[in-house]
């Protein structure tokens, strides 16, 4: 276990946003410690609320109820310096690599100008610091990237040039929001690689949001995983542990969901058959447990009641199930 001080820690948080006269919460009661040095993967399916939840770690959205923790102090409380402290210190890379950067800019122009606005380059050593970021993020020789625009780039290069941004500021947090979800399959794994070394050599904290939980488990073997649905957490466990032994239902049938280059490993997994393939709307959200229409476990009268909070099981895993809770298990 990960005994090193929370960096990040979010509180019973929730975000909701109006939709005409309507409510909408799109994140619900979470709450969640991440630990200096360590990786935690935000894993569920589009729309449950991992890039809301993101954006608020960041500082681009303020929780509407709950709060969120920077070395133990409240966000909504920084001001001055303690504020620019955090401001520089955690960092997003936006899951779009075509849409994050500006496109009348030039690399040079876009890695630069954080440099120069933190004071943390002279005009004098701007392109060495420049260039230097770039071999960090293996984009090399960078002297050939420099006058490029994005429109220029592939979009592995230009992913890795929102990376560098990213690290223009030498942050010691960084939220990876899809971070690899819209290049080829054949260079994620190298950009995966990029950023382990990145939290290795440099000692960074990561919370890596995906929607593909065998993405997650390259990445975060070694910390770990943490599961939403519909704006809630309904399991956290270390990463070895959750994929081996997934206690909620809705994480059973995402590890049912990854596909098997082997055929007879895909024959041989464990089906877990849904109730319904429909995920309920945010605008309409079922009573109690959130997951019971499509839980191939429910027990009416209980799931469809009372919403299960988010429970310690020990060894670093948490698990919101009354069925698993209160002793019957859910597998």
């Amino acid at each position: 276990m990960n005994d090193k001080p929370a960096l990040i820690e979010l509180r019973h948080v929730g975000r909701t946003f109006r939709i005409g006269n309507r409510r909408v919460k799109a994140v619900d009661d979470v709450s969640l410690v991440i630990r200096e040095g360590e990786i935690v993967c935000l894993v569920g399916e589009s729309g449950c609320g991992k890039t809301t939840t993101g954006k608020m770690v960041a500082g681009l959205l303020p929780p509407t109820s709950g709060e969120i923790l920077f070395h133990g102090r409240d966000l909504s409380t920084l001001r001055g310096p303690d504020f620019r402290r955090y401001r520089l210190a955690v960092q997003i890379i936006h899951q779009d690599p075509y849409a994050s950067l500006n496109p009348a800019h030039t690399v040079e122009s876009i890695i630069g100008a954080p440099l120069l606005r933190h004071r943390l380059a002279s005009r004098a050593n701007l392109r060495d610091r420049i260039c230097e970021l770039l071999r960090i993020v293996d984009l090399t020789p960078p002297e050939d990237l420099l006058d490029k625009y994005p429109h220029q780039l592939s979009g592995g290069q230009r992913q890795r040039v929102s990376v560098a941004r990213a690290l223009t500021v030498n942050p010691s947090f960084i939220v990876a929001d899809e971070a690899v979800s819209m290049v080829d399959v054949s260079i994620r794994v190298s950009l995966l690689n990029m950023l382990t070394r990145l939290k290795e050599t440099m000692g960074m904290t990561f919370l890596f949001i995906t929607h593909d939980l065998a993405v997650a488990k390259h990445f975060a073997w070694q910390g770990r995983i943490a599961v939403m649905y519909l704006g809630r957490l309904l399991e956290v466990a270390p990463t070895s542990r959750l994929i081996t032994e997934p206690l909620h239902p809705y994480t059973q049938a995402l590890l049912m969901a990854i596909p098997e280059a082997d055929p007879r490993l895909t024959r041989s997994k464990p089906r877990v058959q849904l109730r319904s393939l429909d995920i309920p709307s945010l605008l309409a959200l079922p009573g109690g447990c959130t997951f019971h229409p499509r839980c191939p476990h429910f027990e009416a009268g209980l799931c469809d009641v009372k919403a299960p909070p988010l429970v310690a099981l020990g060894d670093g895993r948490y698990v919101a199930c009354h069925l698993v809770t209160q002793g019957g298990g859910a597998a």
